[in-house]
């Protein structure tokens, strides 16, 4: 690997690290620690380099590197407006430096800064970027075109299927990687500025729980963000919803994947996964309390039905409500062994005339206007399967 690849593979990594481990974790260092080295070595043959972030090209000085063609990463900083950084060795590079220039991009990536449009230097240090030439001359519209967010959700996908093998094996819950399952989600959603809703295709019926746990937080996101809660909130639904079948993992395969009806032994065995799943929450000794709130109570309906029952009736979390008409959705959106998949106006339909008595009124309503309304977004794809980069813009409510 030549030293320019090198040094983005070391860059990604470290993005990647600050998403998965919390302020202070010695995997942050150790990422940047690496990220440090290869710049250095990339400082003593080049003492400015370099890099251009196009739409599916990432450029070093003039040269196209081919390896880097597609980068997950170069799309997604330049749809914040980092289109080019730049070292310098005659100022200089730290590790501290390193470390505020990620969190900068994880705060863009996450739209929390609106300077996006600005050349920026870390202090007075030897890195430089934005959307602005580094000499101070603006690129001219259509220079640099701000690319879209183009990847796929094959990893999401099998972060999932080793959190739930994690879980299974009796290892605990690791939460790092459900969240950053999350935030990749949420950016997956926002990369060009507008809603976009990408649901996972389902490929193989044993594969039901990881695809329905991705569409659920999806979905669950979308739908916060329709009801006007705040980023942190919204997030928060969204581990929520990753997690609301969490207790699946500790039912047999042939049970959980039985093409036929169930009989009363394994109805039962069935009905136990909510409470199960809250237990798993629980018991990962995180703050994670509104997840196992709607691990348990995600079959409950609005009118007392559905389980597990409740000795005193009392009424459910409203993120409950929400990943329930989530979940149902996406279930009967989901081809099935003993039934095909439904199509969208009939779920709908099936949801709007079952608000008051198994959904939540206005939830069901709202979720139905959102899904009409974000019909154009939404995109069912394969693991492996690119998400749209082009789709039309629709204002987010």
């Amino acid at each position: 690997m030549n030293e320019p690849v090198k040094c983005l593979h070391a860059l990604a990594h470290s993005l990647f690290t600050f998403t998965t481990y919390p302020t202070g974790h010695v995997a942050r260092r150790r990422a940047l620690e690496s990220w440090y080295a290869a710049i250095q070595d990339l400082l003593e043959t080049d003492p400015r380099p370099v890099f251009s972030l196009l739409e599916q090209d990432v450029v070093y000085g003039q040269i196209p590197l081919r390896e880097m063609r597609g980068w997950k990463w170069s799309n997604l900083l330049a749809s914040v407006g980092v289109q080019r950084i730049e070292f310098d060795r005659d100022l200089g590079v730290t590790v501290e430096e390193l470390e505020e220039f990620v969190d900068d991009l994880l705060k863009r990536l996450e739209g929390r800064l609106l300077d996006s449009s600005e050349a920026r230097q870390t202090r007075a240090s030897g890195i430089m970027y934005g959307q602005i030439a580094i000499d101070g001359e603006d690129i001219e519209d259509g220079g640099i075109a701000t690319a879209g967010v183009a990847f796929t959700l094959g990893d999401e996908a099998g972060a999932i299927r080793w959190l739930h093998a994690e879980i299974s094996q009796g290892r605990g819950l690791p939460l790092a990687e459900a969240e950053a399952v999350v935030r990749t989600l949420s950016l997956a959603m926002h990369g060009e500025q507008h809603m976009l809703l990408p649901l996972l295709k389902l490929r193989q019926f044993d594969e039901y729980t990881t695809t329905h746990s991705l569409n659920v937080s999806v979905l669950a996101m979308a739908l916060a963000e329709w009801f006007g809660l705040g980023a942190r909130d919204v997030r928060a639904f969204g581990v929520a919803g990753l997690m609301h079948d969490l207790g699946k993992v500790k039912i047999p395969k042939e049970i959980l994947n039985k093409p036929g009806k169930f009989d009363d032994r394994e109805r039962e065995i069935m009905k136990a996964h909510p409470a199960e799943g809250a237990k798993i929450i629980l018991a990962s000794d995180e703050h994670l309390d509104l997840a196992a709130v709607v691990a348990y109570e995600h079959h409950i309906m609005i009118n007392g039905g559905g389980y597990p029952n409740f000795t005193f009736p009392r009424d459910c979390h409203r993120a409950s409500k929400l990943v329930h008409v989530c979940d149902v959705y996406d279930a009967l959106r989901t081809k099935r062994p003993y039934r095909n998949a439904w199509p969208a106006k009939k779920v709908l339909a099936y949801l709007e005339e079952r608000s008051g008595r198994e959904f939540d009124g206005e939830i069901a309503h709202a979720f139905s206007e959102m899904m009409r309304t974000w019909e154009p977004q939404i995109a069912y794809v394969e693991e492996d399967e690119e998400l749209p980069g082009d789709v039309p813009s629709i204002p987010t409510t």
